[in-house]
């Protein structure tokens, strides 16, 4: 926690950078397992600067949801249906993310980015940003599937998320366990002083085609 306190700014900035590539690179594979170009995030990513000072994340993310959930879908954290279907799988992954921030010994309050005092798991809101795009595949299935009710299938199915493997470094790591490498990795950097950051590639589309199912 000394080391994450005293951490240079610099090294914070390039984090935030390297989870948005990731961000933007996730997003991109879930648009191309339904068949949408990724060719317009894959462009974005050779804008992303040091602490995304341009914004990129938001341009993406205007790209990104009339794509993955229809021309008509506004994002929006207090609707109904897709989007509470959303606010749900965020939840579980922010509680799994939060879980891995505390057990590698960081102070989840101290963000990379997100910086809002009344957050007490902003680190966590940080750190789960690369594996929103999970979520978002598996909200698209379910509600296109099943409908767009909360229920408890549609809960189960979005708890199942933290135990998809994921490609990370050699080999395939499940979600909680990425999520706990990457803590762990951000942790390691701040001793350091040099980032190194455990960050997972996207699946390949037939592991996205199958989320929420």
């Amino acid at each position: 926690m000394r080391a994450q306190w005293y951490a240079k700014a610099p090294l914070m900035k390039q984090a935030w950078k390297q989870i948005v590539v990731a961000k933007v690179q996730m997003q991109a594979a879930a648009l191309s397992a339904i068949g949408e170009a990724p060719a317009p995030l894959l462009m974005m990513l050779r804008k992303i600067t040091s602490g995304d000072s341009t914004n990129i994340e938001a341009q993406a993310a205007r790209h990104y949801w009339p794509r993955m959930m229809g021309s008509d879908f506004r994002r929006d954290t207090d609707g109904e249906d897709a989007n509470a279907l959303l606010n749900y799988g965020y939840t579980v992954m922010r509680a799994a993310t939060a879980r891995a921030v505390v057990a590698a010994g960081l102070n989840p309050t101290i963000g990379l980015f997100h910086s809002n005092r009344r957050n007490a798991f902003a680190l966590a809101d940080d750190l789960m940003e690369p594996f929103r795009p999970l979520v978002d595949s598996a909200v698209r299935t379910i509600a296109a599937a099943y409908g767009p009710a909360v229920d408890s299938e549609a809960k189960q199915s979005l708890a199942r998320l933290i135990a998809i493997d994921l490609p990370l470094g050699d080999g395939f790591t499940p979600g909680s366990v990425a999520l706990m490498k990457l803590a762990t990795s951000l942790g390691q950097s701040f001793e350091a002083g040099k980032l190194n950051l455990a960050l997972p590639t996207p699946p390949d589309p037939l592991t996205f085609s199958g989320l929420g199912q």
